[in-house]
């Protein structure tokens, strides 16, 4: 399958530069997988799709204040690095600007000196292994010197770092948000709750693959970045008996699709407690083990994201899907309106 057959036409003005004042108050366009029908509501409508016994999963990952700058010790030269992923103790996975100046044994320095870095080793795609040094606790470090790391078609400043945070982030260590769960209040979750939905949580780690473009012409050569996934025993027993009980598993966004359908695979459709890494490329046609629904944003042309849904459907279906929203005015990308697959 070809790369130009996930492609659309987007205006620049309906990406999202900033979030809504109110969690809830985006938009919702909602599809049908059985009859192809679309319809268009508001986020605080999505209560009237659920029901008693399903199963809303979230991602619990917490979005780390991942982008430094800081200079080269020896030169001065200014850099920017963002952290991926922690590799063991204070070294890290890091994506570098400009790479090329940041050469195995090079000495960033941060802050003014409150954090240094060396390099350990070099990867591909700027990408970049740093051993840190500090005095006290490396994530209170971060908080003061760290920035978001908004997705690079977001130009505006977040005035406040908790919007780009879902209000259930617990578990410290990824690189962007999963931004499907931006649209929950703690209120919406309590009035679902009450309904007789179960909520479960996963943890994955968004990385490099969010941040990656799909480079190939054939999307069957594509390779996809390893992220760092954990489910409980707890969500496992509660997906576990949702299936025996026929409930339906909705999964919120793409990373806790990715999640629960690498460990259904693995498992023969089952779920269990485990931790691991995954690389899991969902494009058409793919066989679902575990989810029965989708909430998910609007994704950028061409990407993974836009692939993974069309497989839950199928190509034609959402392509046409992402016309209306289109013509609908809708906002697209992180801090964009939702969409509500069934």
């Amino acid at each position: 399958m070809n790369i130009e057959d996930f492609d659309f036409d987007l205006p620049e003005e309906l990406i999202a530069q900033t979030p809504l004042q109110e969690r809830t108050a985006s938009r919702l366009l909602v599809l049908d997988r059985q009859t192809k029908e679309v319809n268009h509501k508001h986020f605080s409508d999505i209560k009237s799709y659920f029901k008693k016994g399903d199963c809303l999963v979230l991602n619990d990952t917490k979005v780390l204040p991942a982008r430094l700058y800081g200079v080269k010790e020896d030169t001065g030269a200014k850099v920017e690095i963002l952290l991926l992923n922690q590799r063991e103790g204070d070294t890290w996975e890091v994506l570098a600007k400009p790479a090329k100046k940041i050469k195995v044994g090079t000495t960033l320095v941060f802050g003014e000196g409150k954090l240094k870095a060396t390099c350990l080793a070099t990867e591909e795609h700027g990408g970049r292994i740093l051993e840190f040094y500090y005095t006290g606790i490396f994530y209170e470090v971060l908080d003061v010197l760290g920035e978001m790391p908004l997705p690079p078609y977001i130009k505006e400043q977040l005035p406040e770092k908790e919007r780009y945070q879902t209000v259930f982030a617990r578990e410290e260590g990824s690189a962007a948000a999963p931004t499907a769960g931006l649209h929950f209040t703690n209120e919406l979750l309590e009035e679902i709750g009450k309904m007789g939905v179960t909520i479960a949580f996963i943890t994955l780690h968004v990385g490099l693959g969010t941040f990656r473009p799909v480079s190939v012409e054939n999307i069957d050569d594509h390779e996809m970045h390893s992220e760092f996934y954990h489910m409980s025993k707890e969500t496992a027993d509660i997906l576990n008996e949702t299936k025996k009980s026929n409930g339906r598993i909705i999964s919120v966004g793409t990373t806790s699709t990715r999640t629960l359908e690498t460990i259904a695979r693995d498992h023969q459709g089952a779920f269990k407690e485990t931790s691991g890494w995954t690389d899991i490329f969902i494009y058409p046609p793919y066989e679902f083990k575990a989810i029965d629904g989708l909430i998910t944003n609007f994704h950028l042309p061409k990407s993974t994201l836009i692939m993974l849904v069309s497989a839950l459907v199928d190509k034609e279906t959402i392509l046409h899907a992402y016309k209306e929203a289109v013509q609908e005015r809708y906002r697209f990308f992180s801090f964009g309106d939702a969409m509500l697959i069934l």
